[in-house]
């Protein structure tokens, strides 16, 4: 069976609130080729599957903030204030849809999760090498022009403090 969501599909649907990754319910609506309604009738039927940090009810202020962001004065006559499904909620979501599509959404769905916190550390790691590369050059730099270097200065030089 083709994949009917891909990467770009989800990731570009993927938000921050509250310093979390999130995917609003008419997004997740949208993956998954049913209403808003549908989505939010799910976990209103299954609030045992979603306990705290799992559906994030956006306040009035977050979701002005939201309009705000993506340029946009209305949102398709929203009554309601959006929900953002964190990932773990995504993942309890889809124990509760069963279609063929709802399937092979949330393949697509942990499948973007995973590379962005791939991503992420892949991100971390360069960071990282790239302050030993600044530490080694300096180093190296005392030592071309004969500098005497001392193990505290060293220690100075890659972040290490006495105690």
């Amino acid at each position: 069976m083709q994949n009917l969501i891909n990467f770009d599909d989800v990731n570009t649907r993927i938000i921050t609130i509250r310093n979390q990754n999130v995917i609003l319910d008419s997004d997740v609506a949208v993956l998954y080729g049913v209403q808003t309604r549908d989505i939010n009738k799910s976990v209103s039927n299954n609030l045992d599957k979603f306990p705290d940090g799992y559906v994030i009810e956006l306040d009035k202020k977050e979701f002005a903030d939201l309009k705000w962001k993506i340029s946009t004065s209305s949102w398709g006559g929203t009554r309601k204030l959006p929900k953002a499904f964190t990932e773990k909620g995504l993942y309890m979501l889809a124990t509760i849809l069963k279609s063929s599509r709802a399937i092979q959404t949330t393949i697509a769905i942990v499948e973007t999760f995973t590379k962005i916190r791939e991503l992420s550390r892949l991100a971390t790691l360069k960071e990282k090498n790239t302050e030993l590369t600044n530490q080694l050059q300096t180093i190296s730099l005392l030592v071309i022009n004969e500098v005497p270097l001392t193990k505290e200065m060293i220690m100075e030089i890659i972040g290490i403090r006495r105690r």
